[in-house]
């Protein structure tokens, strides 16, 4: 038995550029301190990048996961998905920054650049000063997809044989309150960041969408076809309701409402994205380049214009898509394509 035409066909890489292309626009306010007004900022994070991949991915790959038992399987795709992308990105980081006149010549690196290397990203004392204090800023997100990555098996293992998917709104519901208390005062500002670059406060909206994908939400009459009521619902309820909730339940009223709007803009004149992208998805380079070119842009002092950064980025991510992802993802064994549902 094969999944049918009706989960296969879809935008979710269109979200996903869309997606990356929010976080650039994001980190050029962020970074260059360009003052935007209240409503400003509710229309930049209208469609907030981070959170819409953190749904993509659960809904995506925990339909992998159900169509195949095999854990090498898993770790090898998910593996070939992250890693040469990104290692090729540290050692252009690396090459780029030399050229720009900082050494790393130092007994630090030999720790840091191994580490960097396994997916778990940091900025080295050396490199605090250079650009907006980060080699590569956008790259803090994936040691928190690595974590969700090793987490879904653990949560299909330790799930009861009936009532699979009752198991993951109970555990939807206990992240979604530890996000909330992470943002409680009484932690200190250290304790508080190593939980935020942690799993627990995002694991929410990964399990989002894999709630959402095992209830074949996509099939459903309220989500098919039917983006346009979403955006308006999500847009009013964003827009309006910002500043009269408390901020906390704002957000977790407002990442659930988008997660239901992401599903139903991928299957809402599903072949969009295949007619404008090709079945190109340069999302991922777009989010792993545009930090480095920023952050070299600040250090060199070169005048940032928004339309240049996005479309260096675009190159960037064209270039890395046909000469390192694509070529890596052809190895991948396909297991949506060719596995019974569930």
């Amino acid at each position: 038995m094969e999944l049918t035409k009706d989960f296969k066909v879809n935008n979710f890489d269109l979200l996903r550029f869309l997606a990356a292309t929010q976080v650039i626009f994001d980190h050029y306010y962020q970074h260059l301190n360009i003052p935007l007004s209240q409503f400003g900022l509710d229309v930049l994070y209208l469609f907030p990048g981070v959170p819409v991949f953190f749904v993509i991915s659960g809904f995506l790959i925990s339909a992998s996961y159900e169509r195949n038992n095999s854990i090498k399987t898993y770790i090898k795709n998910r593996l070939l998905r992250i890693y040469p992308a990104l290692w090729a990105c540290i050692i252009i980081s690396i090459i780029v920054i030399t050229i720009t006149g900082v050494s790393f010549i130092y007994w630090e690196t030999l720790l840091w650049l191994p580490v960097q290397f396994v997916g778990l990203i940091y900025t080295p004392q050396f490199l605090k000063g250079y650009g907006f204090g980060s080699y590569n800023g956008s790259l803090w997100t994936i040691p928190l997809e690595l974590q969700f990555y090793v987490c879904l098996p653990l949560c299909y293992i330790l799930a009861p044989k009936k009532g699979t998917t009752y198991w993951f709104i109970a555990l939807f519901v206990l992240f979604a309150m530890a996000s909330a208390l992470v943002k409680m005062p009484g932690f200190t500002a250290h304790i508080e960041k190593l939980i935020t670059y942690s799993f627990v406060p995002h694991f929410y909206l990964f399990l989002a969408g894999v709630i959402l994908q095992r209830i074949q939400l996509y099939k459903q009459k309220l989500i098919r076809g039917k983006a346009l009521y979403w955006i308006i619902i999500y847009a009013v309820y964003s827009l309006t309701l910002s500043t009269t909730i408390e901020i906390t339940a704002f957000t977790l009223i407002k990442n659930i409402i988008l997660a239901f709007s992401v599903i139903s803009l991928a299957y809402s004149k599903p072949l969009l994205a295949k007619k404008l992208l090709g079945g190109n998805d340069i999302s991922y380079g777009i989010y792993i380049y545009h930090g480095l070119i920023l952050t070299v842009m600040i250090q060199e002092k070169i005048t940032i214009n928004l339309p240049v950064l996005i479309l260096t980025t675009y190159a960037a991510a064209c270039l890395s898509w046909v000469l390192v992802e694509r070529p890596f993802l052809k190895r991948k064994e396909r297991t949506i394509r060719s596995q019974p549902g569930g």
